[in-house]
């Protein structure tokens, strides 16, 4: 497959380069108008289509339960809140402003089930599953849309979605020449500062695009400071038919730790306390941090062959390497593998958890198109190499200078191909279906706690899916059924040493109704999602931040997503989102911990709401233009109760919130420049006081049942303010 794959892109590179040289018929007039709205019925003038991405689902009949965040969207909110108006969508934040670490749920799913595409390639981290947004500070500067698909979704290329997937474009082409200067400063010390620019398109075939960004930020935890670096350079060659274009961007954070969040009992007296670095005695010590940079390159191949078939493909390669490093008091010499110093057994150190890894593959997918019905082939293959150790730069006695104290390897191969057809009986009834299959290799060369701890593990998923849609006078009905199917990541087969993690499998039903028109619309999807062998997060964390999770037998999620949109008058439109929601575990046991008989208790606690998934989101805006070039946008966003486990035990939970955020922005236009924008946006507005995350955990000792909560504060009211200048 690789080997095909690669002599496959060759040809065709080739192909696209010398075709021109010896056809010359006559160009095709080029029209940049139409906007990325939407990505359903879409229609994409020549160049921009072929630019835009691999994976984006252009004529999906049944999109399942999408939204698209589009280019004017994200210029009002290229910022922490960017997501938030999303259905279902729950935002967190380590810091506590929405710098640095980052995370976010859909549905109640955390981002390990949630697949990052960006043009179509996959972004979620091999191992861990996760989406590193601290990793891609200021990216969204460089999108050009974003689609969400909750639920499974279509088939796409990546590891499977059992929340939620995100499509990010960044290919679209810019004809005219520009540039861009964006300056933003705010409370606790926050900055953001980004520069881009772009030559449009020259002799008819060659495009440009480049952006370079800084964000920094004290955070409102203490010491949860953020120094954040990006860049992303982008260039393309067209031809009628024809795109072949190179991505190269990257970021690179270091962030003080603050993953540890505050006990409960301080929440009320001191909500901005971090024990991180505290171990080390006198102030803490002050280089308790995340260091990480990664570099991504992608080579995108498009070609149009005639109207009907088209053929698409991407190489990519993504380099990560970094450490997290903490001051440690009182270790055991035996933990490092070391010998006791005479009767010395411990002593304070300063280690470094390393990794270094690569991810790299290929996509492809090939489209026939006929009057009537639409056929896609397509797949991929792709490796990880991940390379873990640890290192001990300074110890107070009795350790070598940067002593290496494990050493292990990770290997997985992701291989996975699928086909997808649409076909249209008439003007209003079409139906689609897809069938996908991966098999998933995944090498683990041990674990730091448990080096002798190895596992090789094969995982072959089919997931189908297939749905029907009705479209008839701006009405729209549609119904899919989709399977998904997931393997365990590398903290589950470390939490779960005892009892090896099972795969996943999620049953997942939409139905969906949507009313379009000019001054109004709404939809509504009721989805009910059944899950066999859930991994469910525990509510603990280990000892950097992640949150553990346990194989339960059968759960579901089942709920209705409202949505509606209203332009009032030329100056006043309305738009808001609820979601109501059951998550279930039909039958959960919990087990405890018996520090007293050195054992666990097993409590059953029959059916009870899954951990981190509120019953209740919402989301409210309210856009003004009181006159020309003036805009005024007030924003809510409503999170219900939150459990840290699976007790749906009140006292271990999450208060529900109401929090509004209110954005003012001015825009002169040829004023010295092409256009100058000043905005502010004031975040919090009410100075509420709540916690976006936490966790949990219990023992028994002393003959006593001890609960301990942990939350993560957010910032009351706050500021930011910003100016723009496009030359």
């Amino acid at each position: 497959v690789i080997i095909a794959g690669s002599i496959l892109f060759i040809i065709l590179l080739l192909y696209t380069i010398l075709y021109p040289l010896f056809n010359k018929t006559p160009k095709a007039s080029i029209h940049m108008h139409a906007e990325i709205t939407g990505l359903k019925n879409l229609v994409i003038p020549t160049y921009r289509k072929i630019a835009v991405a691999l994976d984006f689902s252009e004529n999906d009949t049944a999109i399942l339960a999408a939204a698209v965040v589009p280019a004017a969207v994200l210029v009002r909110r290229k910022d922490r809140t960017l997501m938030t108006a999303t259905p279902s969508v729950v935002i967190n934040s380590d810091a506590g402003n929405g710098v640095g670490y980052t995370g976010l749920r859909i549905r109640g799913s955390d981002a390990t089930r949630i697949n990052m595409t960006i043009n179509g390639i996959p972004y979620n981290d091999a191992e861990s599953q996760g989406l590193f947004f601290v990793n891609l500070p200021d990216f969204a500067s460089s999108v050009n849309s974003i689609q969400v698909q909750r639920g499974v979704g279509t088939s796409s290329n990546g590891a499977g979605a059992f929340g939620a997937t995100m499509n990010f474009s960044t290919n679209e082409v810019n004809t005219n020449a520009y540039a861009e200067i964006n300056n933003s400063g705010g409370s606790f010390n926050t900055w953001k500062h980004t520069v881009k620019a772009g030559t449009g398109l020259i002799a008819d075939h060659f495009t440009l695009d480049a952006r370079l960004s800084k964000v920094s930020s004290d955070g409102f935890v203490d010491r949860a400071s953020s120094d954040l670096k990006s860049y992303y350079l982008s260039g393309a060659y067209l031809t009628e038919k024809s795109s072949l274009r190179f991505n190269v961007f990257s970021g690179k954070e270091k962030t003080y730790q603050a993953w540890n969040g505050i006990p409960e009992s301080m929440l009320d007296t001191d909500r901005t306390y971090n024990s991180s670095g505290t171990e080390k005695p006198g102030d803490p010590y002050e280089n308790e941090t995340d260091n990480y940079q990664q570099d991504h390159f992608q080579l995108l191949f498009n070609h149009q062959f005639n109207p009907r078939l088209s053929f698409n493909t991407a190489l990519f390669l993504s380099k990560g390497k970094g450490y997290y490093e903490n001051y440690r008091a009182g270790e055991a010499f035996s933990d490092y593998g070391l010998p006791d110093q005479g009767t010395v057994t411990e002593t304070d150190l300063v280690r470094q958890l390393w990794l270094d890894n690569k991810y790299y593959g290929q996509v492809l997918s090939v489209q026939y198109k006929s009057s009537k019905s639409e056929l896609t082939i397509g797949g991929g293959w792709n490796r990880y190499d991940g390379h873990h150790f640890g290192q001990v730069p300074w110890a107070a006695t009795g350790f070598p200078i940067n002593y290496r104290w494990y050493d292990l390897n990770a290997y997985k191969t992701d291989v996975n191909g699928y086909a997808k057809y649409q076909y249209s009986f008439n003007s209003a009834l079409s139906a689609f279906g897809d069938i996908q299959y991966r098999r998933v290799l995944y090498n683990l060369g041990g674990f730091r706690n448990n080096p002798d701890l190895r596992s090789r593990n094969i995982y072959d998923f089919v997931n189908p899916k297939f749905g029907l849609s009705y479209n008839q006078n701006n009405y729209q009905v549609y119904v899919s059924y989709a399977m998904g199917n997931k393997e365990p990541n590398r903290d589950d087969f470390e939490a779960g040493f005892t009892q090896l993690p099972k795969a996943e499998r999620l049953h997942d039903f939409e139905l969906g109704f949507e009313k379009k028109d000019a001054n109004f619309s709404w939809s509504a999807v009721l989805y009910y999602m059944q899950y066999k062998n859930q991994l469910i997060q525990t509510g603990k964390i280990n000892d950097v931040g992640v949150q553990t999770r346990t194989n339960v037998p059968d759960s579901y999620r089942a709920g209705i997503e409202l949505q509606a949109k209203a332009v009032v008058t030329n100056w006043l439109n309305l738009s808001g989102n609820l979601t109501l929601s059951r998550n279930r575990i039909r039958n959960f046991s919990e087990f405890i911990d018996d520090y007293d008989l050195g054992e666990q208790k097993v409590i059953t606690h029959g059916e009870t709401d899954i951990s981190f998934s509120p019953a209740v989101t919402g989301f409210g805006a309210v856009n003004v233009t009181p006159f020309r070039n003036l805009e005024l946008n007030l924003f809510s966003k409503y999170v219900s109760r939150q459990y840290l486990d699976n007790t749906s035990d009140k006292s271990r939970s999450i208060d529900d919130y109401f929090v509004q955020d209110i954005r003012v922005a001015y825009t002169f236009k040829k004023l010295l420049a092409k256009e100058i924008s000043l905005s502010a946006q004031v975040y919090n507005l009410f100075d509420r006081k709540y916690e976006s995350n936490g966790y949990t955990f219990s023992y028994y000792y002393g003959g006593a049942l001890t609960t301990e909560n942990y939350y993560f504060p957010m910032a009351g009211v706050n500021f930011m303010v910003g100016l723009n200048v496009k030359l």
